[in-house]
């Protein structure tokens, strides 16, 4: 999924998760009232939805990021673009192998 793609079906998401509306809005910093309203067809701000994103689609644990992160992120990949591309391919394709061995 692209960055700010729209999410299309929140709800459906949650209930695959097998989390109710605290559970799952709360992770993102979103209320249960609001997140229903977003549930309900409401537009959903580009913040919410890329961060619905990370957490629930990418399982991105936001706990574990920290700024220095991002810092070596663009450091990496404006000093050394060929090794930034090659460690990016290494990554995806470990998780591409990883998203076909792991059943459903």
């Amino acid at each position: 999924m692209k960055l700010f793609e729209k999410i299309p079906n929140p709800r459906e998401i949650r209930r695959q998760l097998g989390l109710n509306q605290q559970e799952f809005w709360s992770k993102i910093g979103v209320t249960q009232s609001g997140g229903s309203r977003y549930e309900s067809g409401r537009n959903m701000p580009k913040p919410v939805r890329e961060l619905l994103r990370l957490v629930h689609i990418e399982q991105v644990d936001l706990s574990k990021i920290r700024r220095e992160d991002f810092e070596v992120i663009e450091y990496l990949r404006d000093t050394h673009p060929d090794l930034y591309k090659s460690l990016r391919k290494a990554v995806k394709a470990k998780v591409d192998m990883l998203s076909n061995t792991v059943p459903a």
